[in-house]
């Protein structure tokens, strides 16, 4: 009978390779956060807009986003499409238009949670709607998110790992490569499971870091 056990000494030996896909995990994970936030603000603007046609799109499109699985996504894009696209492009597509959907949610969440004085107040001093959404509205919408928006950072470092199905050789992939020569997958599976642990307490001290920040501009302000 098969007993899985662990190679300390492959682990550590192996690391370095392993690593050399950091910089694919790390580059699909803040490229796709950055463009889906983008998106995802964009999204939840036009959403505000009182147009039912445009609303019900919205609608659709952070539903059909949010429902569907990333990797069916993920195949859709690279296997499914007329024209071929890169493994890399398919990739920070199917992750941006992912995390856009569920952003965008965070983001009129978090816009309903601002009291509806600040609103009327910055309307009182005749600001126009976008005005009113980049200098009053938005910066504390943003504060409020903050959370929400490191568990969405936290999904997309882990989900780049499916980018290894399309050979994507990021983390997971390399530790696959090792795991196939060596035929010690525990070993290997378990080292880049610490890895992604560590990118997700470090995506934490950076929400504790804005939230200090913001906690320390209120406490200013008062």
């Amino acid at each position: 009978m098969y007993i899985p056990t662990l190679d300390i000494k492959l682990m550590i030996d192996s690391l370095p390779f392993v690593l050399q896909g950091l910089s694919y995990t790390l580059g699909i994970g803040v490229l796709s956060f950055l463009l889906g936030n983008i998106l995802g603000l964009v999204l939840t603007i036009l959403g505000m807009i009182p147009s039912k046609i445009l609303q019900s799109l919205v609608r659709f499109y952070l539903s059909f986003l949010r429902g569907v699985p990333a990797l069916v996504l993920l195949f859709l894009l690279y296997f499914g499409l007329p024209y071929q696209l890169s493994a890399l492009t398919a990739t920070i597509i199917c992750f941006s238009l992912t995390s856009s959907a569920f952003i965008g949610e965070i983001y009129r969440g978090s816009i309903n949670g601002v009291d509806r004085g600040q609103w009327d107040a910055a309307y009182a001093l005749g600001l126009p709607f976008f005005k009113v959404m980049r200098l009053v509205i938005l910066p504390q919408a943003f504060r409020i998110s903050i959370p929400a928006l490191s568990n969405v950072a936290m999904d997309l470092v882990k989900g780049t790992s499916l980018a290894a199905m399309i050979t994507i050789p990021d983390i997971f992939q390399k530790a696959k490569i090792v795991g196939g020569r060596t035929f010690d997958y525990m070993s290997m599976y378990v080292l880049v499971a610490i890895i992604y642990w560590l990118l997700c307490i470090g995506i934490e001290w950076v929400q504790k870091r804005l939230e200090n920040v913001y906690l320390r501009r209120l406490h200013l302000e008062d």
